[in-house]
């Protein structure tokens, strides 16, 4: 009985862990919270992050904000030509039954005029507030890393 009751909690704890970085506002999912571990005299910080809308409604990101920075804005990379820019944009819209990656080249949260930088080293934690149009607000914790995630994407969008 021991050994499956071991058993059991080495099939289960993985579980609980996967979770330990989801988060939810209404029939929305934001899972995986994280930003780069940047110098100490960077100016800004990205965050990013997966959204998945389980609800068979479309609802929109309408902005952020966390107590690191002056201010937080919603933004994403467009090619341009040759040349990949970076613009902020004023929403970003979650259809029904999708998925919507912010990653590194790809939608992302900026972080402005930073006011907690002992926040942002590696293994540290900081929070950051989504305001969604028809969910409402969800905090998130968002992981400072020294580098991505294993698998996260580095270009993406709407799925």
């Amino acid at each position: 009985m021991l050994n499956k009751l071991i058993v059991l909690a080495a099939l289960v704890l993985p579980a609980c862990f996967a979770n330990a970085h989801d988060y939810k506002a209404g029939q929305l999912e934001v899972a995986h919270p994280w930003s780069m571990e940047l110098p100490p005299n960077a100016p800004t910080v990205a965050a990013y992050f997966v959204i998945t809308n389980k609800g068979d409604t479309a609802d929109r990101l309408v902005s952020v904000d966390s107590p690191i920075a002056g201010s937080a804005q919603l933004h994403e990379h467009v090619q341009q030509g040759d040349l990949m820019k970076m613009q902020q944009v004023p929403s970003v819209a979650i259809p029904a039954g999708g998925v919507v990656t912010f990653a590194p080249m790809a939608y992302h949260v900026m972080l402005l005029d930073l006011k907690d930088r002992d926040l942002l080293r590696d293994g540290q934690k900081f929070p950051l507030t989504m305001h969604f149009e028809k969910s409402g607000e969800v905090t998130v914790d968002v992981t400072v890393q020294k580098q991505a995630p294993d698998g996260a994407p580095m270009h993406a969008h709407a799925q």
